[in-house]
């Protein structure tokens, strides 16, 4: 057999070959594709239970207010102008709070704490102190923590948002008189302090500080 018939018939049986393996691949090939079709259904539920999650309620403002109530929607409408806006994280900065004011107003030291109070709650309490002060009286306090501590109600209204917030708080607090005597409490005792405490701020506004605008029990 001479040389070009050869390679003929080589190159024949290598085209044979290329086909019968061209057909398998494309077999598999198609067994594969089919895959992803029956999956489909299962990522779209997939899908539509994320969206669902999604929708649903805020956890961060139902953990601490019931959902659907007036005091709900304030703090969802905050977050919508402010969506930095953390409920928790409020209420963790209002417990600071809490502590630096109480005990500024106790001491009698009101500068610190000045720049966190509106001007009719430091005005109150500027006068309390200077009645103090005028009748020789001297307080000693001393933080022990807080009790309790409950987000009470919300309301937002023009992007001024209020939120109050109930506190149980624990202090040792004595009142001296102008010679050094106790005329109220007791060294060491324990007291609690019940305060409904209402912080104020305008949302959106580049000043990200509350301010304390109204207190009660």
């Amino acid at each position: 057999m001479n040389s070009p018939i050869l390679q003929l018939l080589v190159l024949a049986g290598i085209a044979i070959f290329l086909i019968l393996r061209l057909k398998n691949v494309l077999g598999t090939r198609e067994g594969f594709e089919q895959k992803p079709a029956q999956t489909m259904p299962e990522t779209s539920s997939r899908r539509r239970e994320f969206e669902v999650i999604e929708g649903g309620p805020d956890l961060d403002i139902t953990d601490n207010v019931a959902e659907g109530s007036a005091a709900a929607d304030a703090l969802a409408q905050m977050k919508r102008v402010e969506p930095s806006f953390n409920v928790t994280e409020f209420l963790g900065g209002a417990r600071g709070a809490y502590e630096m004011i109480l005990m500024g107003f106790e001491r009698g030291d009101l500068a610190d704490i000045k720049p966190f109070l509106s001007d009719e709650v430091y005005q109150s309490f500027a006068q309390v102190v200077e009645d103090r002060d005028a009748q020789g009286l001297q307080i000693e306090a001393e933080f022990v923590g807080i009790r309790e501590m409950a987000l009470h109600d919300a309301e937002f209204e023009n992007n001024l948002a209020e939120i109050s917030v109930k506190f149980v708080g624990e202090l040792t607090s004595v009142v001296r008189d102008s010679a050094g005597e106790i005329i109220e409490g007791k060294p060491n005792e324990i007291k609690r302090q019940k305060d409904v405490w209402t912080f104020a701020r305008k949302m959106g506004s580049d000043d990200p500080n509350w301010q304390l605008v109204a207190t009660g029990e």
